[in-house]
């Protein structure tokens, strides 16, 4: 997680990287990861015969997802976890770019096989899609670290310009928190949704918004990685699971929280989080399609 603040905020065209998955054995920090035959066995025929699922993650969401160093390749906790669940399984899982409200639509096309890109799992993305919980995360909010407004949750954002991701829960609980702003007689809640969140940490930096709201994991990583720039905002808030999405019933829930027990159960799950800094989103039991912790 070298990059800075500069890096973070260029905004990355939506292309297509790889982060390599392997169905050989590799190591994540000191725990090695192997193929298990028998939670191979649960994937479906017609899946392990493509061999390889095309993985989508919006990679403008360090350090969960974001482009490395070289301009391409996507790094972070989901594609490590992605490598590892594919090694468990037998299966190569191919990492690529695309933009956040794109993945839903591409997993129901079958232009990609699994969603891996901090997805809170909500009633209605489920009437689309399956999650398998791997996860957990607040929403929190970032300002300027000088001159920023003061910000305590939802209800104080009446009247403040805010800088979200188009289609996350964020801009769905801002839009919403505008509407209780104006009924009770304040100004609304001004809400710019950006393409990905790169476009909206850079409004926030650029002084064209006053907030950023966005994962609680997400914002303290922002900061951090500002240098003194921003400064979080208020407490951590409205905690929910991150679910890897997968089309409904394709057969890949039973063999993806099997593997995610295994990788729990031998401590390269926690390995990994703990490789970027994210061992408070830890969860327990990975569960199919629960919107709640």
């Amino acid at each position: 997680m070298s990059r800075r603040i500069w890096r973070l905020l260029l905004v990355v065209a939506a292309v297509a990287a790889v982060a390599g998955g392997s169905a050989g054995a590799w190591a994540a920090g000191s725990a090695k990861i192997h193929k298990v035959a028998k939670i191979a066995k649960l994937v479906p025929a017609r899946i392990r015969a493509k061999g390889t699922l095309i993985v989508a993650s919006d990679a403008t969401y360090a350090p969960m997802e974001f482009i490395a160093k070289n301009g391409k390749t996507v790094v972070g906790v989901d594609p490590d976890l992605a490598k590892a669940l594919g090694t468990v399984l037998g299966l190569k899982f191919k990492v690529v770019n695309a933009t956040f409200d794109s993945i839903i639509p591409g997993l129901h096309s079958g232009k990609y096989d699994l969603g891996m890109s901090s997805f809170t799992p909500t009633k209605a993305r489920e009437k689309v899609v399956d999650f398998v919980t791997y996860f957990k995360a607040g929403m929190g909010f970032y300002v300027k670290a000088s001159g920023g407004p003061k910000v305590s949750g939802l209800s104080s954002l009446c009247g403040l310009s805010v800088a979200v991701e188009t289609g996350t829960t964020e801009q769905a609980a801002a839009e919403a928190q505008s509407k209780k702003c104006t009924k009770a007689g304040k100004k609304p809640v001004k809400v710019a949704a950006y393409t990905d969140q790169n476009a909206a940490n850079l409004a926030v930096a650029s002084g064209r918004q006053q907030v950023g709201f966005l994962d609680s994991e997400v914002a303290a990583y922002v900061v951090k990685q500002s240098h003194g720039q921003f400064k979080l905002a208020g407490k951590p808030f409205a905690f929910a699971p991150y679910g890897i999405a997968l089309p409904k019933h394709d057969g890949m829930a039973k063999p993806l929280i099997a593997a995610l027990e295994y990788l729990m159960k031998s401590g390269a799950y926690h390995k990994i989080l703990a490789k970027w800094g994210v061992q408070a989103g830890a969860i327990s039991k990975p569960k199919l399609n629960a919107t709640t912790l």
